[in-house]
């Protein structure tokens, strides 16, 4: 899945693209040893910094990942502040690659006028753009499959990150303020409040001599960075708890990135949680309930009732029952709302519909439809990880995605087919341990006001999923950020496990955990991914 956090431009969506696929939020190869601005495209991109531009290396735990450079332009009424960052990132054993643009345009007061975001993983860029009139936002999302439109009316006018550090350093940079603005995110396409707070003045080590910069401390979307700011409004240094940290390097030094294989981090690996107490679970599909003690973490506010799940904040217990085992109850009347298109899942593209069809063929009820399309888009999706806004048309136009990709195509799938459909994320059980993943939850109607939602995932190719899913959030990356402060702190103790009757562990060999989360092909339980997330971490650089 969806997986995106870096500078507050990349950091945020590479969490959301780690997690969600970091969700996630990663897909074309690179050089594996060794990465730097030279070839053609690269240079004709980057030529445009001039000498004040700003170049920072990014870091992922002491690993270099990527590099930014960013600048601010005087225009006629007001600035221009763009930024470029490239990011290489491990995962799962594949080393894959990241472009982000972003463009944004303020009057002479630091007020946001429009702004351009691009993410291209390889496949082509999805790019965003937004035309900001007082709190009307009028957004244009364009990928090689199409461009949508649509406007929102906003509480209160909004801000990019890009642009906060140049506003704080408008008069703001003062020791012991309090900030409150409402940011806008475009890679999650979500407007939330953002509080800074002004610490007190550190020299910072720079370039060549320590620099004078104020402690700057943000919280946004639940997770908190620390940045030094200049009185200039620029971004020193920037850390997050999630191991991203952005530091000011010469230009040399930033684009140039030496990847020996003892530095090779792989995000996903470095993400799972292996469960205390667990005795292995070889075959998921055998479990018929778990029961899990989730610590190290505030569980407020994510969905852990309900669709297979109990969850206790007595004992911070959730128990899983295998979805094969759920019956249909009384309708649920808020179904119907899952059925319209939205962005990224696309069901009322005149392709989507088509593939739909050709998916549902010969089905005979709403079960075998939904069966149908699930066995559908595990077979024609190339399983790769990737970095990416993942919208269901372009899922359809590559056929290449993780589980973020298969989960957007799915549910836009069945929306297409009248089958109401929504986003799960959270973790799955691979070959010994949880990994961040997606999967969706469609809704089975069987007539006489009856009907349930039931977990399925098309990455596994599984009817419904098995019972080791553990669902934290429902929807797409605006609601599954809710998620980036558990990676690297979630805790898990297995407190009960109920398998199938006659079910047999492996007693010969070497335990599948030796193989790796890949190691088999599909169908078999050889996929999984971070929740790009999402969609990794933006470092969060107010600027």
């Amino acid at each position: 899945m969806l997986f995106r956090p870096l500078p507050r431009a990349v950091t945020r969506p590479v969490s959301i693209l780690i997690l969600v696929g970091w969700v996630a939020v990663l897909a074309v190869l690179v050089n594996r040893s060794y990465i730097q601005a030279s070839s053609a495209t690269l240079a004709t991109d980057l030529a445009r910094y001039g000498s004040g531009a700003q170049w920072h290396g990014v870091y992922y735990r002491g690993e270099k990942i990527g590099f930014t450079v960013s600048q601010t332009l005087q225009k006629d009424d007001g600035f221009e502040l763009e930024e470029d960052g490239r990011l290489q990132m491990a995962m799962l054993g594949a080393t894959t690659a990241a472009t982000i643009h972003t463009v944004a345009r303020v009057d002479a007061n630091f007020a946001l006028h429009s702004f351009e975001f691009s993410l291209d993983p390889g496949t082509g860029p999805v790019t965003v753009r937004g035309q900001v009139n007082d709190r009307r936002l009028t957004l244009s999302t364009t990928t090689p499959s199409g461009t949508r439109m649509e406007e929102r009316d906003l509480p209160e006018p909004p801000a990019l990150s890009l642009n906060l550090s140049r506003k704080l350093a408008n008069g703001g940079l003062v020791t012991g303020a309090r900030y409150e603005w409402s940011v806008f995110d475009p890679a999650t396409l979500r407007n939330a409040p953002v509080i800074v707070r002004v610490g007190k003045r550190e020299f910072v080590p720079g370039v060549n001599t320590p620099i004078p910069a104020a402690h700057v401390e943000m919280e946004y979307a639940g997770l908190s960075t620390t940045s030094w700011v200049t009185d200039t409004g620029e971004v020193l240094r920037e850390e997050s708890p999630m191991g991203m940290i952005t530091v000011r390097e010469t230009p040399e030094a930033a684009r140039a990135m030496a990847v020996s294989r003892r530095t090779q981090v792989d995000m996903l690996r470095a993400a799972a949680i292996v469960p205390i107490g667990a005795r292995r679970i070889d075959e998921p599909r055998d479990v018929r309930r778990i029961r899990l003690q989730l610590s190290n973490a505030d569980l407020s506010g994510f969905a852990l009732n309900g669709v297979g799940q109990t969850f206790s904040s007595t004992d911070s217990i959730v128990e899983i029952r295998d979805p094969q085992g759920l019956k249909a109850e009384r309708a649920d009347p808020d179904a119907a709302k899952y059925l319209a298109p939205e962005a990224f899942i696309e069901s009322d593209a005149p392709e989507i519909i088509a593939e739909s069809e050709i998916a549902a063929r010969g089905a005979t009820d709403v079960r075998d439809r939904a069966e149908k399309i699930t066995r559908y888009v595990n077979a024609i999706l190339d399983k790769k990880p990737t970095v990416s806004l993942p919208s269901a048309r372009e899922v359809l136009r590559t056929r290449v995605g993780d589980c973020n990709e298969h989960t957007a195509l799915y549910v836009a799938m069945a929306r297409a087919q009248k089958i109401p459909a929504r986003i799960a994320v959270g973790m799955v059980y691979i070959h010994g341990a949880y990994y961040y993943h997606a999967w969706p939850e469609v809704y089975i109607d069987e007539g006489s006001n009856r009907g349930l939602w039931l977990p399925v995932d098309p990455t596994l190719n599984q009817f419904p999923a098995d019972g080791t899913h553990l669902r934290l959030a429902r929807g797409g990356l605006d609601k599954q950020t809710i998620i980036l402060p558990l990676i690297g702190k979630l805790r898990m103790r297995v407190m009960g496990l109920e398998m199938a009757p006659n079910s047999t562990p492996i007693l010969v060999g070497k335990p599948p955990a030796d193989l790796g989360p890949l190691a088999i092909p599909i169908p078999k339980r050889e996929s999984c991914c971070l929740c790009k997330p999402a969609p990794p971490e933006r470092p969060v650089r107010g600027r």
